[in-house]
């Protein structure tokens, strides 16, 4: 076995040795199966005949009421075998009309255990594809994690998705059927073969030249075919890794105006898959027109010959009509057969090229992925780098012979110029860049050796790309913990029925039987005994990398269900009395304009007037609200529907003038919100229709548009004068009419605002105001800001607005946080799991010069006594480290202290004068 092949370990470079080596059992208690349905399958075809000759023209029957013997099962060509017949079976003896009818009834039964054969087999081939896809997508991802860190670079993210998830799904389908169809098709048309043959040796010798002939032919016209889908799932593959770049370059295509460069790739690309496609359908439906002219072919033999050797007396009418109905049934599995090897050939080549895809020249081995660890022991010793070489993608040495030792418990910097190996040094001694020459040791163990279990714990490792994963703030702090799922106690019996059913089905597919539902958190990793100490502990690395305030940001802009904390929610109201008192004390009442049951609010939307309070469901949001059954009866009691449909109607007008001239993009697009630029045409043409009837010469539909355009009118904001004193009044005894008449099991559907309950749809920031801030009033978001703080600390409930920070969502791939939120994030979450040591290169960048000292200062403070390597961008930071080492051109060109190493004239202070650094 050759390198490549020993690399794809449990995956063969034969699809059918990979079946059969994965699911032999199973494919052996299906092909029983279908062995055993063959004898009743010829049965079936035998009776039509006897039916036709014996029930209906009453051959054999000498006179009315004479029997004959019936189900006697002979051996087939017993006389030509033994030169007897040999009896399995001596039969009933009926007369003619019993005869007629059980016929007929066993043919229906025949039908039935044919029928349920073909279902159970057909379901449990469905089942075994989908458990060997199931596998096979398992081990396509296991591979996937075992790419060494440079090989895994150069794949394409989309590339990847899109083989596990789409190009290997034709081979589900496959599977299952790899040995059964051509047993079980085969099976059936020979089968039939042979009863044809056994009834008309013309017949079945003109019939069998046909299949043959089909046979041969057939493969050969879709070999063609089999060529252009490899090229259309190549070019197919190309196509989404190339707008998977397009997706991820967006920033780049836009500030370059390379949108239409693009667009013309994409359409040549396109193209090609067109053209490949055409051929494809092309050449399949020739193929397809001349199997069935084939096909059809056989039965017109059948009735022109059959039907002159019935008149000649040489074929009886039953047996003719018993090979036509044998005929009937041979196509299809002909053709099914046909079928099936063009599948072969074409999810052979799926599957070839697929794995070739998922066989780099090296593979990190699987035992140093093992689930179970080792006991892990804090690391002591020395870190010894002994001629360590690390060669690039071209061959080139990007460190080159590097020797180097300190302790494991040391700080050292890592200096040069970018590139030059001191980002390289970093990821080597993170075991993420493998030496090709030379070792690495660390705490006297080879690195090499150490598998992630270690590595992974008691090394942290970052780098100015570090990625987020698209969860929650707290779920990627908490990322770093999450090595092995604890055992649940609190499980119903149901939920542990599930998980049994979940592992078993799991053992069956080949996958790992781990709970991912559990709590994967590893509490010791991090120093803490439970979920209560780690929100303390994740807070405490929040402020080490000044991400404090951003989470209290994001806290303030959460939402929580109060039921799940009375306590919480009942302290947020204290802070909602609080800040209206403090309001009153320092003379900025008028900053806040809180809500009001019995009072219009000029600084909410005409909408959240009417609702007073925001809507939980869709019924009650956007587009839907002026479709509302019960809110349109409430705003037509209180005369208010045409009313609103006016003011509509004014908004529109207005904004027509306004916008007539403006490009979109414009600040009045801003101030003007609930009106897109695109929407301006078709506003005005509302707006012309009115002239001559007003709102009752619109449709149905634009009044609609007009009512919501009100809905969304804010009066403070908009500042057009529409909504005065008597409209308050009416839109207020509208809100109670509504309120009152809303049914009660939609009452969950809008979240009312109390000014003595928490209102869950709001954001906590909006509870503790209770109302809006003014429009127009000078500093007022920065002055409540201040005092929403004051109050919050005051209460002591700083912290837990931050801890509902944990629960915002940063997007995928962390879009949502700004470059330098993302790099403290990305180190808090190297930080948490108390690594041994902890290396760090370049992941600070984004941020200004004072902040980044701040936290290094800060980190290295907290790590005292615990090992720290540092690959800085910034030379003059090293001052703060213990040890500097400097790399140029992927040589160690010296190491020692700072002041060592920074004297007049040296390489270092040349480095920090070009950097523009020092004190």
């Amino acid at each position: 076995m050759g390198e490549g092949e020993a690399l794809l370990g449990n995956l063969d470079r034969s699809l059918f040795r990979y079946i059969w080596r994965n699911s032999r059992r199973e494919q052996l208690a299906i092909l029983t199966m279908v062995i055993v349905s063959l004898p009743f399958y010829y049965v079936s075809l035998d009776l039509p005949k006897q039916i036709v000759n014996d029930g209906i023209q009453g051959q054999g029957f000498i006179s009315p009421g004479s029997t004959q013997t019936y189900f006697q099962i002979n051996l087939p060509f017993a006389d030509a075998l033994f030169g007897e017949p040999v009896t399995l079976f001596s039969g009933f003896e009926l007369d003619q009309t019993a005869t007629l009818m059980t016929l007929s009834f066993a043919f229906l039964t025949l039908v039935i255990v044919n029928g349920l054969f073909k279902f159970v087999i057909n379901t449990k081939k469905g089942q075994l594809g989908e458990r060997m896809l199931r596998r096979l997508r398992y081990q396509l991802t296991d591979r996937l994690l075992r790419f060494p860190i440079p090989y895994l670079k150069r794949v394409k993210q989309a590339e990847a998705a899109t083989m596990i998830k789409d190009e290997v799904e034709p081979l589900g389908g496959f599977i299952g059927e790899a040995f059964i169809n051509p047993v079980f098709l085969g099976g059936q048309a020979l089968t039939a073969m042979g009863f044809i043959l056994a009834q008309s040796i013309w017949l079945g010798s003109v019939a069998l030249g046909i299949v043959l002939f089909q046979a041969f032919l057939i493969p050969k016209l879709r070999n063609p075919i089999l060529i252009l889908g490899r090229q259309r799932q190549i070019t197919a593959r190309q196509l989404a890794g190339r707008i998977g770049e397009v997706v991820a370059g967006g920033v780049e295509i836009h500030a370059h105006d390379t949108s239409n460069l693009e667009r013309a790739e994409v359409t040549g690309r396109l193209g090609v898959i067109y053209r490949i496609r055409y051929e494809i359908y092309r050449r399949k439906f020739f193929v397809k027109f001349l199997n069935n002219f084939l096909a059809q072919l056989t039965p017109f033999i059948f009735y022109a010959a059959g039907g002159y050797l019935a008149l000649q007396g040489s074929l009886d009418i039953g047996a003719l009509v018993a090979v036509i109905a044998a005929y009937k049934d041979l196509p299809s599995p002909i053709k099914e057969l046909i079928d099936w090897d063009q599948r072969r050939q074409d999810v052979q080549i799926k599957y070839e090229q697929v794995i070739e895809q998922f066989a780099p020249p090296v593979l990190i081995d699987e035992k140093l992925q093992a689930f179970e660890s080792e006991t892990l022991e804090k690391l002591t010793g020395e870190i010894i780098l002994s001629n360590a070489t690390v060669m690039d993608e071209g061959d080139s040495k990007v460190l080159d012979s590097v020797t180097w030792r300190g302790p494991v418990e040391g700080h050292l910097a890592l200096v040069g110029p970018s590139g030059g190996g001191r980002e390289v040094f970093a990821s080597a001694v993170a075991a993420l860049e493998p030496v090709s020459s030379g070792h690495i040791a660390v705490a006297g163990k080879d690195l090499a050796d150490l598998p992630e279990s270690v590595t992974g714990r008691r090394f942290s490792y970052i780098d100015g790309g570090a990625y987020l994963f698209g969860a929650s703030l707290g779920e990627n702090l908490t990322y770093s913990l999450k090595h092995r799922p604890a055992d649940r106690h609190d499980m119903t019996e149901e939920q542990r029925h599930a998980l049994k059913e979940m592992q078993s089905e799991a053992r069956h597919s080949g996958n790992p039987i781990w709970d991912f539902d559990a709590d994967w958190i590893d509490y010791r990793s991090a120093g803490v005994s439970g979920p209560e100490e780690l929100r303390q502990k994740l807070l405490q690395v929040c402020g080490l990398v000044e991400l404090e305030e951003d989470l209290y940001r994001f806290g303030l802009a959460a939402r929580f269900d109060p039921s799940e904390d009375d306590e919480l929610a009942g302290k947020l109201l204290g802070a909602r009395r609080a800040l209206a008192e403090r309001l009153v004390a320092e003379d900025e009442e008028d900053l806040v304009v809180r809500f009001d049951p019995d009072t219009y609010n000029a600084n909410a939307s005409v909408a959240e007037n009417i609702l007073f309070g925001l809507p939980r469901d869709k019924a009650f949001e956007g587009a839907a609200l002026p479709d509302h059954p019960v809110l349109r009866k409430s705003l037509e009691d209180a005369g208010l529907l045409e009313k609103l449909e006016g003011v509509g109607l004014q908004i529109a007008r207005t904004m027509v003038e306004i916008f007539a001239d403006l490009p979109p993009g414009h600040p009045f697009f801003e101030q003007f919100s609930f009106i897109e630029a695109e929407e301006i045409p078709d506003f005005r043409t509302l707006v012309a229709k009115s002239e001559k009837g007003g709102t009752q010469g619109l449709s149905d539909e634009e009044r609609r548009r007009l009512l919501a355009l009100t809905f969304n009118y804010i009066e403070a904001r908009h500042r057009l004068g529409l909504i005065d004193e008597e409209l308050e009044q009416r839109i207020v005894a509208a809100r109670k009419s509504f309120a009152e008449s809303l049914p009660e099991e939609e009452r969950a559907g809008i979240a009312f605002y109390d000014p003595e309950s928490y209102n869950p749809a709001a954001t906590l920031q909006d509870n503790i105001l209770f109302g809006r801030l003014a429009f127009g009033q000078a500093r007022a978001d920065e002055t409540v800001q201040r005092m929403i703080l004051s109050i919050l600390e005051d209460a002591g409930l700083r912290q837990a607005v931050m801890t509902l920070g944990m629960d915002y969502d940063i997007g995928f791939g962390g879009k949502r946080l700004s470059n330098a939120q993302q790099q403290k994030l990305a180190l808090a979450r190297a930080l948490v799991k108390e690594p041994d040591l902890l290396i760090v290169s370049n992941a600070l960048m984004a941020l200004d010069g004072a902040a980044q000292r701040r936290i290094l200062k800060r980190v290295l403070e907290e790590r005292e006594g615990r090992g720290v390597i540092w690959s800085l961008h910034r030379p003059d930071l090293a001052r703060e480290f213990g040890e500097v080492a400097l790399l140029s051109d992927g040589r160690l060109q010296e190491s020692g202290t700072f002041q060592e190493l920074a004297v007049e004239g040296s390489a270092l202070q040349s480095l920090i004068q070009a950097s523009g650094g020092g004190e």
